[in-house]
């Protein structure tokens, strides 16, 4: 499992016992990629182990997120997502249109928000930029 060695004890050193669920929720992710919702960890959780509980899911994604393993923004339609082992900060477009997401490097996110960082002295979390819009072959070009 390469960068989840050592979870199961950085697990327990932040007070949290080491449950089944838990060990299957660091199985799930150890296997997906990019991105992934809240929901679609609690289901593909649920067909290892049915007695899955969302609530201890989501607890164990704040203590991951804090140890660096995931990192979570928001989709358009306001739905938590999940980052897994992200390996640089971005914010995120999604097209309201067809649905597609894309990742916004932190060079180009930090270029967006610098505007906002100068007149407001408003230091902005680029993993939580999440910009809403149309696509080029959604947007109103796309309709002649």
């Amino acid at each position: 499992m390469g960068t989840w060695d050592g979870v199961r004890e950085r697990i327990r050193a932040r007070g949290m016992r080491w449950t089944p669920q838990r060990r299957v929720l660091i199985e799930v992710l150890a296997r997906a990629d990019g991105h992934i919702t809240g929901a679609e960890l609690v289901e593909r959780c649920r067909e290892v182990d049915p007695a899955t509980i969302p609530s201890t899911v989501y607890r164990t994604l704040d203590v991951l997120e804090e140890l660096g393993l995931v990192s979570h923004s928001h989709r358009a339609d306001g739905r938590e997502e999940y980052h897994v082992l992200p390996d640089a900060d971005h914010g995120h477009l999604h097209c309201l249109g067809c649905g597609a997401s894309w990742e916004i490097p932190e060079p180009e996110a930090r270029s967006l928000v610098r505007g906002l960082e100068q007149a407001r002295g408003f230091a902005v979390d680029v993993t939580h930029l999440s910009i809403a819009g149309r696509c080029a072959a959604c947007g109103p070009a796309a309709e002649d």
